[in-house]
């Protein structure tokens, strides 16, 4: 199945009812997810953080408009880096609203150089201390990537804590420390090794792929999506997928199958590549054992 046949159409904001007041769940919409682009935005109440803005402005905004939210809602920009698929959209998405920008050091002088104008705005994340936005606990995580300063997230809220990992040759010890115990996790699934190692791209990106600071393979992602489980994420989406390298039915196949012999099963699903996905309502359920 090709990635455009996923849900095309993002859900409305998810709530509910209460007798005098509405009650909003929180939730993780994946904006865009692939080697060529990349947003997710996590809801909390009324705090919308975008992570990562690697598609248009004007696309942004339309998954905003579709949520119900527009620029002017996002309290919080966060970065996992700077390569060109994670921060394209960001210049102009800056002239929008007035957001800071959060990063690690190394990532934030990176991008104060190709972007002067953000500097500004930008605020210093160290790796594994908590700083609030609002109601979210954001945490950087390092990973190993090819990119100054790179990091994942793991993001506390009072419904349950969310985990962000991709753009990482490998899982650190830091950030598996930091991430075994979420309630939900996007996970990187980049690449299936075979056809990488057999298709087009030329010896050196293959070698970039596959080494310490490239992406993590489907196999990879299998590995850490069943020690996420066992640890009581009861629901793991798949991102970051390669378009030339990878299919969501291979990614989730390999994941499916190291969830089934660890004896879990977490919901499982893939992040459309070119448009917003569903909502992922973040709460505390047990996961299914065998």
């Amino acid at each position: 199945m090709e990635d455009g046949d996923y849900r095309r159409r993002p859900p409305l904001r998810t709530f509910y009812f209460l007798p005098e007041e509405v009650c909003f769940l929180t939730t993780v919409h994946t904006l865009a997810s692939g080697s060529s682009a990349n947003a997710l935005l996590l809801s909390c109440g009324e705090r919308h953080p975008l992570l990562d803005a690697a598609i248009s402005c004007r696309r942004v905004t339309a998954a905003l408009r579709a949520l119900r939210l527009s620029p002017a809602s996002l309290p919080a920009i966060l970065l996992t880096h700077t390569h060109a698929d994670h921060i394209p959209g960001l210049q102009t998405l800056l002239k929008r609203c007035g957001a800071p920008l959060f990063a690690t050091e190394r990532a934030g002088r990176e991008l104060a150089w190709r972007l002067p104008d953000a500097e500004a705005r930008l605020e210093v994340l160290d790796f594994g201390a908590p700083r609030s936005i609002g109601d979210v606990v954001v945490t950087a995580v390092p990973t190993s990537h090819d990119a100054p300063g790179s990091c994942g997230f793991r993001l506390d809220t009072a419904d349950g804590a969310v985990g962000v990992l991709t753009d990482t040759g490998y899982v650190t010890d830091e950030a598996a420390d930091a991430l075994l115990g979420v309630d939900l996790a996007v996970l990187e699934a980049n690449h299936d090794i075979e056809t990488l190692r057999s298709g087009p791209y030329p010896y050196y990106l293959k070698q970039r792929i596959l080494g310490p600071q490239g992406h993590l393979s489907n196999v990879d992602a299998a590995r850490f999506a069943a020690a996420l489980a066992e640890s009581g994420a009861s629901e793991i989406v798949l991102a970051h997928l390669s378009r030339e390298n990878n299919t969501p039915a291979m990614a989730q196949t390999a994941v499916e199958q190291a969830l089934s012999a660890a004896g879990v099963s977490p919901l499982l699903s893939v992040a459309p590549r070119d448009c917003p996905g569903p909502a992922h309502v973040v709460c505390r359920r047990s996961v299914c054992k065998r």
